[in-house]
């Protein structure tokens, strides 16, 4: 005759065999190629995308930052949490009880240049060698290639960078790869 402890130890066992066997099968799956997932934050609804069908970008490439008609070139960097910006005559005010910022682009290569008027999205720490350093982030509507839509975009002086604009992960999270052994791929 079974005790109640031999019992429960059978069952124990029964149940330590099953999580085995799931365990064990989950890791045999075939291999395949996780995708990006994008959170649409206006439904929280998730959007996958699959790495084969996302267009393969440089080290430098073309952005357009709109209504602006000509081209900033701007440094691909996956290091970067945040893109960021090159702007001048900044001045913050507030506006219906919101912090806001006023900024000029100017684009270095043809001389186009428009002001914006954005609200500020958020504000954080950047951290470069011998300081950090405070920034305030606005979202811009941008093109690159064929897409256009919104992102953050850190505001900054960048005078002292080879380019105007720095893409990183916030864009290309979902939307590109990055083959750093070429350049200008986007139209």
């Amino acid at each position: 005759m079974v005790t109640k402890f031999e019992l429960k130890v059978l069952r124990m066992r029964k149940l330590y065999f099953l999580i085995l066997v799931f365990t064990l099968s989950a890791c045999q799956s075939k291999q395949v190629i996780v995708p990006a997932v994008v959170h649409n934050v206006s439904t929280t609804q998730e959007v996958v995308v699959e790495k084969a069908h996302l267009p393969i970008i440089g080290e430098v490439e073309p952005i357009y930052f709109l209504p602006m008609k000509s081209p900033f070139a701007a440094r691909i960097d996956t290091g970067a949490t945040t893109s960021s910006l090159d702007c001048q005559n900044v001045e913050y005010f507030e506006r219906d009880g919101e912090k806001w910022v006023s900024f000029l682009l100017k684009n270095r290569k043809t001389g186009e240049e428009h002001v914006f008027e954005k609200k500020i999205e958020r504000s954080f720490k950047v951290r470069r060698v011998g300081k950090d350093e405070q920034r305030k982030a606005v979202k811009m509507d941008v093109k690159m290639g064929d897409e256009v839509f919104s992102a953050v975009f850190s505001i900054a002086d960048r005078s002292g960078f080879d380019y105007q604009g720095l893409v990183g992960r916030n864009i290309l999270t979902g939307r590109f790869l990055v083959d750093t052994s070429t350049s200008y791929t986007l139209d």
